[in-house]
């Protein structure tokens, strides 16, 4: 495009319309790319179009509507101007607007004003419209070679309330023979549905930050079982989050100098621990690429840390209005929707009422990159040359609020409160004295009088003596169970029933009977939210702004594929390779980075095994991609690794530096649990009023989701530990950021 430019400027001698003309038709121009991926859609024969069975959910882009639409279909006659009447159809109704069948041969611009008369109606019924109805074009939208849906709202000129009661009674009465047009809320659970299992089994943590007197500060931060471990680093001795120095006001300011959309940073951190107090030291790439000799002081020192965290930041802009995604029915939909459609509550809207960013923290660091960055050599004689890096501690720091995300209770079982004292036996004979907390059928939370020695996975023996007393039948003396967790503190145990294979277990059994006889006496154990609503909220605002790149497994037969990825509101790299190549409507496939065989051969035997409670798993995606071919199978090629050793990568890699581009992604998948249809029963209530196989294909298409992935951009941190040229490497990363952005 550039050459044309110029080549044009030379031959018109200045900037003409023609030069605009030549410049708007070259072949990287993005609206010539876009028709041309659109022309290549369409051909009948495309030879991968089988392929393309991956969904593209596209993140909050589900609209809600006033009311209901009918589709029923009915002659009409539209008055395009005063002497150019046609007859046309209706496809879809409601009272203020309307869908209509139209020839493409008849050419409607937005906002254009049309007359409608309802010819089908008035056979029937006394419309008491002499000259029609008025509409507005609110959008065209091809549907054939020979016909376009035309969208129209009413603009109500009319002013002709007898006309709208009729029409409002007439759907109202008609809508179960015409059925109710369902397309907004389908489109509405399928993102919903994917989004449910997305974001609680993300691994990066999100923070909200707010502007308070002209200073930016962290918030709230929207926890999950997954990225809590983030939260819990960044506390010290007190329980306080020291965020808000790490992620100072400087450091916010250069992030905020980044002209992305998304701004990014690596941050690298450890702790120093000085009579029982914890200190936090921190730096980013960017300020150690500045200073080579503190560099590898803060690497090589930092490093031998066990504290030693590598973290990928990324900051972009969060809306308190996008805290409210209203339901996607109607109001006129049934009596409780309208009180379910309400915005946050006063009290959570004024807890984020100041939200201006929400910056993403990821753990990236492995065990490999760590003993990279051990073996730098630094000068011992400038260590107190550290301090620079270190953070003070403040007496009363900004209040920072951990909201829980509130998702399905994905317990088999529910939970009882209920105190009884329990002792524990461990296979080398250590004996513990210990009350529960709750108990289910399959398992007991127990807090011990002293910290325990135990870990996930030890085999013990409990006993339960003031419950023995209640019952003749069971003996409740060294029952096996499971450790399966322990807390932080090493005084609370999660236990799960031992069995072997099928065989009875003597507390499954007296549980079960317990908690049958007496529901009405025992209390549901339910962790009610702090703040009402607030979690919606920032889940909300969460959803708003993805800018990874997720994606999810399907199980077919015994095998795992690919059945759908999602887009956010920011695109990641690989987003953007696949909308090059004309992937990234409706369908698309991302066999190209993630080949069927990786899956099989890497991921499946590494997470088949795997259940929901167990955290994701990493695994490394090396991507090299040549845009000077016209094909994505040519474009792409790629490794998939679940090791953190990448010397079997370097030869794969060296050959894509010179003159392709270069994407190392480190990839997390979990095993997803069922879904959490309390988050769209609304929806599916009424999809299943008007189509209740379509609810049920819904339904089972969420059940067939197991897995869950999300891809994080490590390029950067990645080849700074590979033996690369640096020119070779700066040079690769200058020709990629200049792709990147001629399609962004």
């Amino acid at each position: 495009a550039i050459a044309v430019f110029e080549q044009a400027i030379k031959r018109h001698g200045g900037y003409t319309l023609a030069v605009y003309e030549a410049v708007m038709n070259t072949d990287n121009n993005h609206r010539v790319m876009q028709k041309k991926a659109a022309q290549q859609a369409q051909q009948p024969e495309q030879q991968n179009e089988q392929k393309l069975d991956c969904q593209v959910i596209k993140f909050a882009s589900y609209e809600s509507r006033r009311e209901e639409r009918m589709n029923y279909s009915i002659k009409i006659t539209v008055e395009l101007s005063k002497d150019n009447t046609i007859a046309a159809t209706t496809s879809d109704i409601s009272l203020s607007g309307a869908k209509i069948k139209l020839s493409s041969r008849y050419q409607v611009k937005k906002k254009q004003l049309l007359g409608l008369r309802l010819v089908g109606l008035e056979q029937d019924f006394e419309l008491g419209l002499k000259n029609g109805i008025q509409y507005e074009v609110v959008a065209v939208e091809k549907i054939s070679a020979e016909f376009n849906h035309i969208r129209l709202k009413r603009t109500f000129i009319e002013n002709n309330a007898k006309f709208d009661e009729f029409l409002e009674s007439f759907i109202h009465g008609n809508k179960r023979r015409y059925k109710v047009n369902l397309d907004n809320t389908l489109d509405a659970v399928v993102s919903k549905s994917y989004e449910q299992y997305y974001i609680p089994r993300v691994t990066s943590l999100f923070t909200f930050f707010s502007l308070q007197n002209d200073k930016l500060y962290p918030s709230l931060v929207l926890t999950t079982e997954n990225n809590i471990f983030i939260q819990r680093y960044f506390c010290d001795e007190r329980k306080l989050s020291c965020l808000y120095t790490i992620l100072n006001q400087q450091r916010l300011s250069q992030l905020l100098s980044d002209p992305a959309q998304v701004k990014e940073e690596y941050l690298y951190t450890f702790t120093h621990v000085v009579a029982g107090k914890i200190y936090y030291y921190s730096a980013t790439r960017t300020e150690l690429t500045t200073e080579p000799q503190l560099s590898a002081l803060f690497f090589g020192f930092g490093s031998q840390k066990d504290s030693w965290q590598c973290f990928k930041v990324q900051l972009m802009p969060s809306h308190p209005e996008d805290s409210f995604i209203p339901l996607s029915l109607p109001n006129t939909a049934g009596k409780d929707i309208e009180k379910l459609n309400k915005p946050p509550s006063p009290r959570v809207q004024g807890m984020i009422k100041d939200v201006k960013y929400l910056l993403i923290l990821t753990a990236i660091g492995t065990a490999a990159e760590q003993a990279h960055y051990q073996s730098f050599s630094y000068d011992k004689s400038i260590i107190n040359q550290l301090k620079r890096f270190g953070h003070g501690k403040h007496k009363t720091p900004p209040k920072l609020e951990t909201v829980d995300l509130e998702y399905v209770n994905l317990r088999s079982h529910k939970r009882y409160l209920y105190k009884t004292d329990t002792q524990i036996k461990t296979k080398e004979g250590q004996e513990y004295s210990a009350h529960s907390r709750d108990f289910s059928v399959m398992g007991l939370q127990i807090e011990c009088d002293q910290p325990v020695t135990l870990q996930k996975g030890d085999i013990v023996e409990l006993s339960l003596p003031e419950l023995q007393k209640i019952t003749k039948k069971h003996d409740l003396s060294k029952l096996k169970y499971e450790v399966m967790a322990v807390s932080k503190s090493l005084t609370t145990i999660n236990f799960k029933a031992s069995r072997i294979a099928d065989n009875p277990h003597e507390g499954v059994t007296f549980f079960t009977q317990l908690i049958e006889n007496n529901k009405d006496k025992l209390k549901v154990s339910e962790e009610a939210p702090k703040v009402p609503g607030l979690s919606t909220a920032l889940r909300n605002m969460v959803t708003k702004s993805v800018c990874q790149f997720p994606f999810y497994l399907h199980k077919e037969a015994a095998h795992f594929k690919t059945g759908a990825i999602g887009q956010g509101l920011y695109s990641s790299p690989l987003h953007i390779i696949l909308q090059n190549y004309g992937l990234l409507n409706e369908t698309t496939s991302i066999d190209a980075f993630l080949t069927p065989e990786q899956i099989n051969e890497v991921i499946t035997p590494q997470i088949k095994d795997r259940s929901r409670q167990d955290p994701p798993l990493p695994f490394t995606l090396f991507i090299r991609f040549d845009p000077k071919k016209s094909t994505i199978e040519d474009a792409v090629k790629s490794k998939c690794s679940a090791t953190d050793d990448y010397a079997p990568q370097l030869l794969f890699l060296k050959k894509g530096l010179k003159s392709e581009l270069l994407f190392i992604m480190r990839v997390y998948i979990s095993r997803t649990g069922r879904p959490d249809t309390d988050y769209l029963a609304n929806e599916l209530k009424y999809v299943s009023q008007y189509a209740l196989h379509k609810a049920k294909d819904l339904e089972e298409a969420l059940w067939s989701v197991t897995g869950v992935g999300d891809m994080v951009d490590i390029t950067d941190e990645t080849l700074s530990h590979l033996d690369f040229p640096a020119e070779l490497v700066e040079q690769m990363n200058k020709r990629k950021q200049i792709w990147l952005k001629r399609l962004s």
